[in-house]
């Protein structure tokens, strides 16, 4: 490695670092670059660690190799992935390293979304729904059907080792679905589970608030199929609102068209409407009505989902004019608006 005997672990690192990438084989074609990439690598394990290190300096190779045998108090031969292993110590140092591939963390068998199609009735009063779900559950005797099997490094993922030359190892994980977890496989043609998993119906309830919105989640957590090696994943209901013939809806607010006729428009007048839970309330109009105009009846919306009351309903009137007036109406209608001072826009 081209360093002093004495030098410390940061002068060793250093000199590591620089030779290996420098003999990497995926960077220098030369006959011969992976051995010496292997012996730097085997230089670095012993002179990383203090106790190989003394061992060495004291009795030199052949003392090392006695150590490293089985029984000899060492932790077995030099092995492994260079490109792997040792390439992760060395750069440990310089802010963490690879994550290894077994260290996967917890893994989850998929969610499912399912829509949940809610009437705009329902929205507004709340409902109750029950739901029955099927899914795929662990055999009972599942476990039966395993077996040791160190080189199952999670759930569908095999270590395999290869040697590229003497003293040089190189790992790859393959799939491999009999790994069920890690150290475990599946044993196929089990009899006590012939099959890993079977089907299970199972009854949900879903409870909708009123004022529950379009796009929200119910979630139950755990519930999807179950798989070997796997936590279940999540189940979530989302919403999705109905139309409606009279209403429509954004936020906590609600919006209703009504068509009223010109006399109504003109003189004023008074609408009954039912509302989404069918009760019926009034709503009075004084004075004149233009088109489209927009007439905003507090507290007559949606259920706030914080509790606290409700939205606005919002109520667009559209005058339904005549199709046709005959010669006494037209006289009769100039007659009344002549008195208020509006003959003149007839």
């Amino acid at each position: 490695m081209g360093i002093k005997r004495n030098a410390n672990a940061k002068e060793i690192k250093k000199a590591y670092r620089r030779k290996s990438l420098e003999l990497h084989p995926d960077k220098n074609p030369e006959e011969g670059a992976a051995a010496k990439f292997a012996e730097v690598a085997r230089a670095y394990e012993v002179l990383s660690d203090d106790e190989k290190r003394r061992i060495y300096d004291q009795h030199g190779e052949e003392g090392l190799k006695m150590h490293e045998q089985p029984g000899g108090g060492g932790g077995g031969g030099f092995g492994g992935d260079p490109f792997g292993d040792i390439f992760e110590h060395m750069f440990n140092g310089f802010g963490g390293g690879r994550r290894r591939g077994g260290d996967r963390g917890e893994q989850k068998t998929p969610d499912v979304r399912m829509p949940l199609r809610l009437s705009l009735e329902d929205l507004y009063k709340g409902t109750t729904i029950d739901v029955e779900y099927v899914r795929e559950v662990l055999c009972v005797h599942w476990e039966e059907c395993t077996s040791r099997a160190d080189e199952c490094q999670g759930p569908g993922i095999r270590l395999k080792r290869q040697q590229l030359a003497p003293g040089f190892v190189q790992q790859v994980q393959i799939q491999d679905e009999r790994c069920i977890a890690r150290g475990k496989a599946w044993r196929q043609n089990c009899r006590a589970c012939p099959q890993k998993t079977e089907t299970e119906k199972i009854d949900l309830t879903v409870d909708v608030s009123a004022g529950t919105r379009q796009g929200e989640e119910f979630v139950y957590e755990g519930v999807t199929d179950e798989k070997p090696g796997f936590t279940a994943g999540d189940l979530r209901f989302v919403v999705v609102e109905v139309g409606h013939a009279e209403y429509s809806r954004d936020g906590d607010n609600l919006y209703t068209t009504k068509e009223i006729p010109l006399v109504d428009a003109l003189t004023g007048f008074k609408l009954t409407l039912t509302h989404l839970d069918g009760q019926k309330f009034v709503i009075t109009v004084d004075g004149v009505t233009e088109c489209d105009h927009i007439m905003r009846v507090p507290g007559k919306g949606m259920p706030r989902r914080n509790g606290r009351g409700n939205g606005d309903l919002y109520v667009k009137f559209d005058v339904d004019f005549p199709d046709e007036l005959t010669d006494k109406q037209k006289t009769a209608i100039r007659e009344i608006l002549a008195d208020s001072g509006n003959g003149d826009e007839l």
